[in-house]
């Protein structure tokens, strides 16, 4: 027996700036059936992630943008309500991409069945999940830690950059997180064993910062841009390596940031103390995945990785839920629970 209704959220307009509620609309839709080697899911967790913020935008980027009228992308754990494929049963709970909705249909070649007695399956995704595979390859690929050396994490209460930092730890880094507020701070150091952690919002940050690292800084993960970036910049040494995840800060800006022009300071730091800075996009690493999972499994097991979940109820919560996001409200991975498994 099929639910009567799907409920959804769309994209309504193309957001100018932060995105407003007018942007979004919560629809009721017909339950899609499944046809031959798909299933139909019912959605327990969707993600809330930065990088949906871009895919709002028209215009070319490292994906397709989502269509005004379309449902909202985005990675859910889900729970099969209907099989018409051999390699799904009913009950099974998989990683899926459904989007912002409750019910979709999707091919089974798709989705990954989890394992509900492993971990958590809220952890397929953010720890164990496309977090924790960006901060584990970004980190190791392109920052290319050493024991002994700096690394200075941006958003590091965050899903990615609490994962960078901890791994730094167990490569024998000295890490420096970055967060906004005390309370995130005190948990990126006291949870997660960073050795300091400076709140960006206090007026004193970049001296702060600076203290922090008195050998300079050899690893710096970008996941914010703006005045961290500035902050950061000097204190990097010679050969220093910059992956950039991702850049928050400027997520919402619809015109270019007045005042000085900082980009030839940027290329001459670079030129000079042959900075290495390379953006990247977790698919770039995918043949990775299956290093990752053995790794971090192990370190979850073995509580040398902690993480940190902040979940809101409710479909209808997801749009306040991503705007607190790009604010930088969230404590933790994000995630919205919308159903339970049956």
């Amino acid at each position: 027996m099929h639910p009567p209704t799907n409920r959804r959220i769309v994209l309504a307009a193309r957001p100018k700036g932060e995105p407003k509620d007018d942007d979004f609309r919560l629809e009721e839709a017909e339950v899609p059936a499944p046809a031959d080697g798909e299933a139909l899911l019912r959605t327990l967790y969707l993600s809330l992630d930065p990088y949906m913020r871009g895919r709002m935008n028209e215009g070319p980027s490292y994906a397709p943008p989502v269509e005004v009228g379309h449902v909202m992308e985005g990675g859910t754990v889900s729970e099969v309500l209907l099989s018409k494929a051999d390699t799904l049963a009913v009950g099974d709970i998989v990683l899926a991409y459904s989007g912002w909705q409750e019910y979709a249909v999707a091919d089974a070649k798709g989705l990954r069945r989890l394992d509900p007695s492993a971990a958590p399956v809220s952890t397929a995704l953010g720890v164990l999940g496309m977090p924790g595979l960006t901060a584990y390859t970004g980190l190791l690929n392109i920052g290319q830690p050493k024991a002994g050396e700096t690394l200075v994490v941006a958003a590091a209460a965050g899903a990615v950059g609490s994962v960078v930092g901890q791994i730094g730890k167990i490569r024998g880094c000295r890490v420096v997180g970055v967060a906004g507020g005390p309370a995130k701070c005190e948990f990126v150091v006291n949870e997660l064993g960073f050795d300091a952690c400076i709140d960006h919002r206090h007026p004193a940050f970049k001296e702060s910062l600076k203290a922090s690292c008195p050998a300079g800084v050899d690893i710096y993960f970008e996941n914010v841009g703006g005045a961290v970036l500035e902050s950061v910049l000097p204190l990097l040494n010679m050969f220093a390596r910059v992956p950039v995840c991702g850049l928050i800060a400027h997520y919402n800006q619809t015109m270019p940031t007045r005042g000085v022009d900082r980009v030839p300071m940027l290329m001459f730091a670079i030129l000079t103390r042959r900075l290495t800075f390379r953006g990247f996009i977790v698919t770039d690493f995918s043949a990775q995945a299956a290093d990752f999972a053995r790794d971090m499994g192990q370190w979850l097991r073995e509580g040398r990785v902690r993480y940190r979940e902040d979940v809101v109820d409710g479909l209808e919560n997801a749009v306040g839920a991503f705007q607190g996001l790009l604010r930088g409200e969230n404590f933790g991975k994000l995630l919205v629970r919308i159903a339970a498994p049956r």
